[in-house]
């Protein structure tokens, strides 16, 4: 790619993001990951990881006037982890620009979502660097505008299992019964079905996953959409 492309690659990821840069450099900088070489954005990303903490949390703090700091802090920490954070990148279609090494390249690092994410905290810390406080947080409000407006602080960053017996204790009902079922395949691929019988309903929920956990996990989200349903 020749010089020229690449600068009008990053004006359009620029342009998409809503971010005037002064200096390219920066968001240039933000899209190189290591395997490139020594100028890449692990400095940025470390930055950036605490930008995005601050701004989520002063976001949280000032939406939520009424919950505890102990919801705030579960809340932040899901919408700043890796997952959200390439979830985000992906909408953006960062995979499209990054800039990575030939051994990154072959093993397909474009797409795997540490890297995304840990680009997105690079790119915040680039607008940072380049255009002060201000402008990063008005990065990081329009990243998570959507997320932010369609919070739901109670079932943020809890698992299906805790959701459902905070939903059966609040209505005084029997706590949920999980059972294995069946353990098929071999030990390097076993297939866990796992029942979940919640005595409100009088009903067992069933589903398969590749262990005990997660298949309790989903049977019990079956369970907690049916209950929700009816309330």
């Amino acid at each position: 790619m020749s010089e020229r492309e690449k600068q009008a690659k990053l004006k359009r990821l620029a342009k998409a993001l809503g971010y005037d840069y002064q200096d390219m450099g920066y968001l240039e900088r933000a899209l190189t990951h290591r395997s490139v070489g020594a100028k890449n954005n692990e400095r940025l990303e470390f930055l950036g990881d605490s930008l995005v903490n601050f701004m989520i949390a002063d976001a949280l703090f000032h939406q939520f006037e009424k919950i505890s700091e102990g919801d705030l802090s579960r809340i932040r920490a899901f919408l700043v982890k890796g997952e959200t954070l390439a979830k985000i990148g992906k909408e953006y279609q960062l995979s499209d620009y990054l800039m990575l090494g030939p051994g990154e390249l072959k093993s397909g690092g474009y797409r795997r979502e540490s890297i995304i994410a840990d680009a997105v905290e690079a790119i915040i810390a680039s607008v940072y660097e380049d255009g002060g406080l201000e402008p990063c947080r008005d990065l990081v409000s329009r990243l998570y505008k959507k997320r932010l407006e369609e919070l739901e602080p109670e079932k943020v960053g809890k698992d299906p299992k805790t959701r459902l017996q905070e939903f059966l204790q609040s209505h005084h009902q029997q706590l949920p019964e999980y059972s294995v079922i069946s353990v098929n395949g071999p030990a390097h691929a076993q297939e866990f079905i796992v029942s979940c019988y919640v005595a409100q309903l009088n009903r067992k929920f069933e589903a398969t996953a590749t262990n005990r956990r997660k298949a309790e996990q989903l049977a019990a989200e079956q369970a907690l959409d049916v209950l929700e349903n009816q309330s």
